[in-house]
């Protein structure tokens, strides 16, 4: 476009009209302001402008009332003018088109200024745009990196490459649902209720070392494989120890349920930090959506961290605030926006492990969870795992050796360990230290075995052995300890009291519940036979000092002050188990699954429980006989094969 300046306007029409007739004054005039128009407008634009008025035509036509119609359409931006102008109007009306030129022309040198300013100031924003670009590249690119941190780096990732030996549990550890041994119910209860169509949160309750994690990590590959089950193929699995993670009130740092990063007290990321902006975090249960969220030891968390993770498990999402976060910060990214605004996902299914008893964890949690239950396991199920893990370790075993290992623990993991101290030693005298395993035939003997054993200090798992012959005033009572059966051995004496005046005495690091079993029994006795153990000398131990909880000791104590007071000997492979009422009656106990366990294990052959209990022994024992029995006469007359009359 041509720069015309105003002031020239007038000069330039002049310059025309000087020496023409009127006529053809008027028709140069009008040509003039035409090409001016053209000059202002750019001649395509004012050919697209004619168009739309409908007075392209009349600029083109040779007529001059026609063409000065069209620069009215034109110049006034009015396709409704329809009338030829008038020859007496023609100078009046040249007169207003060309003073609306000269404002047009006006405006556009305005406009042209300063469009030419706003060029150099958007051209000085763009080259300090670029510089700033270049400068935050560089940052990325470097950071906080120095020929010192490179080298470190370096040094880490060498040391990375370098493994001296696998751990042994992950050479041996269970590849299949199948190798999992002694808990074919438990896997079985674990599979329905995860490989499902909707699966459910669930809670395992088992002694340690029986393979509750390996399970739930199987059982997650087993339903992935499944088309009716929700979980994909890449369904997470997400474990943690409950042990590790703390309640923190500030909310500052959360790895179950995550947390937020403020900008100045907690290290945000250095440009949320310029900007003022906090960093959410998201924890466990984020990394967990869509698979397993798996806590060991769930009976260990923080109460305050089980009420978050109830609020999610209803939610299905964890939810992030903080007093920094600013909706109308243009500057947040949406991702933190997203976090704040949405939350983020956390639809998983959790899977917790707990060796605490159910009536010790939170009702709130276990309403939420279905519940399954890991058995103890046997010296059978021990001597199995022994003989599966010398195959995977391609080691000859002696006959003796998985025995002899099943004595000493009921947990797999512990054999499991028993088993690799015995590899190493083996391997080191047969090779002379100087081969590597697989290069010659290891053979694991009794002499190594032991030799691990005395190295650890460790001592039979079952102290109490039953036995053939007939004793007098002893008998085995029944206990359990979490999920732990444990055989008690309980013996009574009675003698005729000198002065006509007895003592009963009790060992009272058994618990004062043990010794209120003790005086329930002398009552139940005295209601049976009429005698008066106040005129005894009475003294009842349990031998060993083991702290009895709960009265289920009462029936085995009442059987060995019976046989003691009517010297009448009692068998040796047997056990009782029950609490005693003053009436005589045998009351249910609890753990009775767990107290069966421990007479297996004690070679125990016959067991009496009280007749309430049987419903809840729900393992056969082919090895074992149980018979139940509701008071203390029955219990008496199968002991000691007598009618006892009042």
């Amino acid at each position: 476009m041509k720069n015309i300046k105003p002031d020239n306007f007038d000069s330039m029409l002049k310059k025309f009209n000087k020496n023409l007739s009127s006529k053809e004054k008027t028709r140069k005039r009008v040509s003039v302001i035409y090409d001016m128009l053209s000059d202002i407008l750019g001649a395509d634009k004012l050919i697209l402008k004619a168009g739309k008025l409908e007075a392209l035509k009349l600029l083109r036509s040779q007529e001059m009332e026609e063409k000065i119609l069209g620069l009215q359409k034109v110049v006034y931006e009015d396709p409704t003018l329809e009338d030829l102008p008038e020859t007496e109007e023609i100078p009046e009306i040249l007169e207003e088109i060309e003073e609306e030129i000269a404002d047009l022309l006006a405006r556009k040198s305005l406009e042209d200024s300063l469009q030419a300013k706003i060029n150099i100031k958007m051209q000085e924003k763009h080259d300090e745009y670029m510089q700033d670009l270049k400068k935050q590249i560089l940052t990325e690119q470097e950071g906080a990196e120095n020929a010192q941190t490179l080298k470190k780096l370096a040094v880490l990732e060498k040391k990375e490459k370098v493994r001296l030996s696998r751990s042994i549990m992950e050479v041996l550890r269970p590849s299949t649902l199948e190798e999992i041994v002694g808990q074919s119910s438990a896997v079985k209860s674990l599979l329905s209720k995860l490989a499902a169509p909707y699966p459910q949160h669930i809670i395992l309750y088992g002694p340690p070392g029986v393979g509750k994690t390996t399970a739930a990590r199987l059982a997650l590959q087993a339903a992935k494989k499944l088309s009716y089950t929700p979980f994909e193929g890449d369904a997470p699995f997400e474990e943690v120890d409950a042990t590790t993670l703390r309640w923190d009130p500030r909310e500052a740092t959360n790895p179950l349920t995550g947390s937020v990063h403020d900008p100045i007290y907690q290290g945000a990321r250095r440009e949320l930090v310029e900007g003022g902006i906090p960093e959410p975090k998201p924890g466990l249960v984020t990394d967990a959506h869509g698979g397993v969220l798996f806590i060991d030891e769930i009976g260990e968390m923080d109460i305050h961290l089980q009420s978050k993770l109830l609020k999610v498990l209803e939610d299905k999402r964890i939810f992030f605030d903080s007093a920094y976060y600013d909706p109308s910060d243009d500057n947040i990214p949406q991702y933190i926006k997203k976090l704040f605004e949405q939350g983020a996902p956390a639809d998983f299914i959790l899977i917790g492990a707990t060796t605490r008893s159910p009536s010790k964890m939170s009702p709130a949690l276990r309403s939420r969870c279905t519940e399954v239950y890991f058995e103890p396991l046997s010296s059978e199920d021990i001597q199995k795992i022994i003989v599966g893990a010398a195959k995977k370790l391609n080691v000859e075993l002696v006959p003796q050796v998985p025995g002899i290992i099943s004595e000493y623990t009921i947990e797999g993991r512990k054999a499991i360990n028993i088993l690799a101290d015995a590899y190493g030693l083996a391997l080191f005298e047969q090779a002379g230290g100087e081969a590597e395993p697989g290069d010659t035939a290891v053979r694991i003997s009794e002499e190594e075995v032991l030799k691990v054993i005395q190295t650890a200090r460790l001592a039979p798992y079952v102290s109490v052995k039953a036995g053939e012959e007939e004793q007098a005033g002893r008998i085995f009572g029944l206990g359990s300890f979490g999920y732990i059966g444990v055989v008690l051995e309980i013996e009574a004496a009675i003698f005729p009291a000198l002065n006509g005046k007895g003592s009963i005495r009790f060992n009272d690091t058994a618990g004062s519940m043990a010794r209120d079993s003790v005086f329930n029994a002398v009552t139940a006795i005295k209601r049976l036979t009429g005698k008066d153990l106040n005129e005894y000398d009475l003294h009842v131990n349990v031998i060993g000092g083991g702290n009895i909880e709960g009265p289920s000791a009462g029936a085995a104590m009442l059987a060995a002050m019976y046989s003691a007071l009517q010297n009448q000997p009692i068998r040796t492979d047997l056990a009782v188990s029950g609490e005693i009422s003053l009436q005589g009656k045998i009351k249910p106990v609890g753990g009775i699954q767990e107290k069966v366990y421990g007479a297996k294990q004690a070679g125990i052959k016959k067991i009496y429980v009280p007749e309430a209990n049987l419903r809840d022994i729900y393992a056969s024992f082919s090895e074992i006989e149980v018979i139940g029995v509701s008071t203390a006469r029955e219990l008496l007359e199968l002991l000691f094969q007598l009618k006892i009359t009042d």
